[in-house]
């Protein structure tokens, strides 16, 4: 029976790591095959797949996961979900196309900005942010490819996109000039002490055409996901897996890049308890007592 992993739309970023946490595990007896699924509702319609039995594992940024667990909105009950691993924690950054008299992220007030599909965790993102920075904008629920699309047309003026490297950035910036929108002084810092699951981050020069100078945004931590119903032996192969290869996966995708350090940090993930069977890898790899 294969291995069913929730991603998100296809060309983003948890479908990109999805595929190569695939390559990984298909080598586990046990695991393989490992299917890859897409979604259009990111972390909310991980989450109901993990519940429903539709899904076994599943990719989630870590602001959803307590939600979940609690059957707050937009859950209508309480989901039981474990944590398996950490993904990434990764920048969130806003973009404009260069030539719009948009020139930091206090100018977005009163634009059109992309917030990403309605129930995914990045339209959850773009609304906290900007709620805690006092900015009302109108939001544009779209996909990242439709959204980029619409920055580059002109229909919005700006978007809100998930860490790089990811295809639909990467096409975009080459198609067409574009800004990352960098914080004014103060606004970083009432983010990250507002959001626990918010974390420095920083986008370095050169990783997307148009961008000349590192620059400081907010980072988010991502999460692999799995219900409470999955067996230890087979929570313990994948927790088991990721930590083992976590080196691997950064080659494969540099989404990764950093995990190593997460792992270090795996008794202090969130509110949500680890899998009893992740938990018992990562003390057998020395990563926990």
């Amino acid at each position: 029976m294969a291995t069913r992993i929730a991603s998100a739309e296809r060309g983003g970023t948890f479908w990109t790591q999805a595929l190569a946490l695939k390559t990984v595990l298909d080598r586990e007896t046990g695991l393989a095959p490992v299917e890859v699924l897409d979604s259009a509702g990111a972390s909310v319609e991980t989450a109901e797949r993990l519940e429903d039995g539709s899904a076994d594992f599943g990719f989630m940024a870590a602001n959803w996961v307590p939600r979940a667990a609690r059957g707050e909105r937009p859950f209508a009950h309480k989901l039981d979900l474990r944590i398996a691993a950490p993904m990434n924690a990764g920048p969130l950054f806003f973009i404009a196309r260069a030539d719009a008299a948009i020139r930091t992220v206090a100018d977005l007030a009163g634009k059109r900005v992309v917030f990403g599909p309605e129930k995914s965790g990045m339209a959850q993102h773009a609304r906290t942010m900007l709620d805690l920075l006092g900015l009302a904008v109108t939001p544009l629920f779209l996909d990242f490819a439709a959204g980029g699309a619409a920055v580059e047309t002109g229909s919005a003026d700006a978007q809100l996109q998930c860490p790089i490297p990811n295809a639909v950035m990467t096409a975009l910036s080459e198609r067409v000039a574009v800004r990352v929108l960098p914080y004014d002084e103060g606004q970083l810092e009432r983010l990250r002490d507002a959001v626990p699951y918010y974390r420095d981050a920083v986008m370095r020069a050169g990783a997307l055409r148009g961008l000349e100078r590192d620059m400081q945004q907010v980072g988010v931590l991502n999460l692999l996901v799995v219900h409470a119903r999955v067996s230890d032996a087979v929570a313990e192969a994948v927790a088991r897996a990721v930590a083992s290869n976590a080196g691997e996966l950064a080659r494969l995708n540099p989404l990764f890049i950093g995990l190593e350090t997460l792992l270090r940090e795996v008794g202090t993930l969130g509110e949500v308890p680890l899998h009893p069977g992740a938990r018992n890898a990562y003390r057998a790899l020395g990563l926990m007592r």
